[in-house]
């Protein structure tokens, strides 16, 4: 596998990531500005903000959660050179379970859609790993 095809799912996760980063920074400071949250209600990371800004939020930092196994894969098997074909189609279906859970995250918020998504991409990046670990281990 070239290392473009690699790498394209993780710079697109990563402007995801950037995505949700900059809605947030703009449902913050539209708060902060509006007079609907004072900066000494949130100073010390006190979680008052407005619901949209707190869900933007979450959802921002939930894209350092479980999507770092996901880079620590790409980043070992790159490298080692075991980023091979099932990798990369794996690593586009982790990227489609990240994208909707976010845009659930970010919409409805319904927790039972929403964490089934989250679930798949959990189960995806086991199997890659666990794919992985059998590729280094029996050399396969």
């Amino acid at each position: 596998m070239s290392i473009q095809m690699v790498l394209l799912p993780v710079f697109i996760l990563i402007g995801l990531t950037f995505a949700l980063l900059f809605a947030m920074a703009v449902t913050r400071g539209k708060a902060l500005s509006s007079g609907e949250t004072k900066i000494r209600d949130i100073a010390l990371r006190e979680p008052n903000w407005p619901v949209r800004a707190t869900q933007l939020g979450n959802c921002f930092a939930n894209q350092f959660e479980l999507p770092l196994l996901f880079y620590i894969l790409i980043a070992i098997a790159l490298p080692l050179r075991h980023a091979d074909l099932f990798i990369v189609l794996m690593s586009w279906v982790f990227v489609v379970t990240r994208f909707a859970h976010a845009g659930i995250f970010v919409t409805s918020n319904d927790m039972r859609t929403r964490s089934l998504t989250w679930f798949a991409g959990a189960l995806v990046v086991l199997a890659m790993w666990l794919y992985f670990a059998l590729k280094i281990l029996l050399l396969i």
